[in-house]
């Protein structure tokens, strides 16, 4: 499997059937998996606490137990993301097409170009 090769819909079977051979269903509704996201969210950021981004960067290149740990760190993240929309009936690939639209309104290139001003500021 390869982000260039597998579809969302794989993930989200994958994930799914995962979830009913352990028998998980009734642990995965919406208010546990979003709570599930901010846990497995803090645990990625926990992995960067005190450190620089220069340092952050050279330790994803060169420290391969790091870079495992934030790996492991994000899948679950993104499983749990993956979880929510399987539970919720959310259609990934519509819901971030919509939302980068959303977002291309707010903030026009012309105006958001090199800024991280929120839409609001700008």
């Amino acid at each position: 499997m390869s982000d260039k090769t597998t579809h969302i819909q794989e993930l989200k079977d994958l994930l799914s059937n995962f979830k009913k051979e352990r028998k998980w269903e009734h642990f995965h509704d919406a208010k546990n998996l979003a709570e599930a996201i901010s846990i497995e969210a803090s645990e990625l950021l926990e992995l960067f606490l005190w450190q620089d981004s220069s340092a952050i960067t050279n330790r994803l290149k060169n420290d391969e137990q790091f870079k495992t740990e934030v790996q492991d760190e994000l899948a679950d993240v993104i499983a749990f993301c993956i979880n929510f929309a399987n539970a919720t009936d959310i259609d990934i690939a519509s819901t971030v097409k919509q939302k980068v639209s959303k977002n291309a309104s707010k903030y026009p290139v012309d105006k958001a170009k090199g800024t991280s001003a929120k839409y609001t500021k700008l």
